[in-house]
């Protein structure tokens, strides 16, 4: 319960939208933890592939800040060495392949008969060596999409270990789940974050929580999260500045998000061309709903700061964002 549209929001944030702190602790050392055990593995694990320790990553959102309850999944990169391996890029399938030399042994292993490095075994290799730590002997591990997939039973989270080499051209190539690799690099998209955020003193990672957990709802179709993230860097920082308020920010949003949904969304990091890739018909629902939750929103804004009216604002905003948001009081 709340007496203020601020304090609300304060509220919400700490109950409802963000991560428990405690459990973000228990996280981060748990994946610190897994992270000293992978890179054990070419030391315990028979044959298994040399690493590029120096270029692993911790990426995703929980890894930019960006994460909302509950904590499902947290994403790692486990770079390998490339130990004269090359690779072919097909422009017109937007796939690479690698070309592993006869005298890498490990690496060669996972190959086709002439040479191609299979993504799907060497995902396939991280899965079983996990299983051989006593740690994780009885967790669930499997591959998933481009991922080596550990789940404990003792979180609520899984761990997605995304194998990669890091080339020479400084981008990374990871499975695209189809036993080929794809170009990437998650550190521009942290760096991004951490540029935007650091313009608007701190606001933005607030900010980018309460708007997924906005889009998230049932009340409209959902959008990749990395879409809506890419969306609301690009708005945010093409402002010189921002108010302190957060309603003030979510209806500026709002009122640019409405038809920006429409656009062509082009992958900052330069590999993926138009991220935006929803149908013309769930676009207009988002873009309908947007309009509705932004005249709402303008409305509880008018209740709070020029009719004095802290419940019936408060009252609006819980229209928008659903029964989780605090009552006035």
């Amino acid at each position: 319960m709340a007496l203020t549209v601020n304090s609300a929001f304060n509220e919400f944030h700490q109950n409802t939208v963000n991560l428990d702190p405690d459990r973000t602790k228990t996280a981060r050392l748990s994946r610190d933890w897994l992270i000293s055990q992978l890179k054990n593995l070419p030391n315990t694990i028979d044959s298994f592939p040399r690493l590029y320790d120096e270029k692993h990553i911790k990426f995703g959102s929980f890894a930019r800040n960006v994460k909302i309850r509950p904590l499902d999944d947290i994403d790692l990169i486990l770079t390998f060495s490339a130990d004269g391996t090359t690779y072919t890029e097909y422009s017109y399938g937007n796939y690479y392949t690698l070309h592993v030399p006869t005298e890498n042994f490990n690496l060669l292993k996972l190959s086709s008969d002439d040479g191609i490095l299979n993504s799907t075994k060497l995902i396939n290799k991280i899965v079983t060596s996990i299983s051989n730590i006593s740690h994780y002997s009885n967790a669930e591990i499997h591959k998933r999409g481009e991922a080596a997939t550990l789940q404990l039973s003792s979180y609520e989270w899984n761990f997605d270990i995304v194998p990669a080499f890091y080339s020479k051209a400084g981008f990374y190539l990871i499975p695209d789940g189809n036993g080929n690799w794809k170009a990437t690099d998650p550190r521009v998209d942290q760096n991004n974050t951490t540029t935007v955020n650091q313009k608007h003193d701190e606001r933005i990672l607030q900010l980018i929580r309460t708007i997924k957990y906005w889009q998230k709802r049932q009340t409209m179709p959902t959008m990749s999260s990395y879409l809506l993230e890419v969306i609301i860097l690009s708005y945010f920082d093409n402002q010189s500045e921002i108010s302190e308020h957060i309603d003030v920010n979510l209806i500026n949003f709002w009122n640019h998000f409405k038809s920006a949904i429409y656009s062509s969304i082009e992958d900052p990091k330069g590999f993926s061309g138009n991220l935006n890739n929803l149908s013309f018909e769930d676009q207009m629902k988002i873009s309908v709903k947007t309009n509705i939750d932004l005249l709402i929103g303008v409305e509880a804004y008018k209740l709070e700061t020029e009719s004095f009216d802290n419940q019936k604002a408060i009252n609006k905003w819980k229209q928008i964002f659903g029964g989780d948001f605090p009552t006035y009081g």
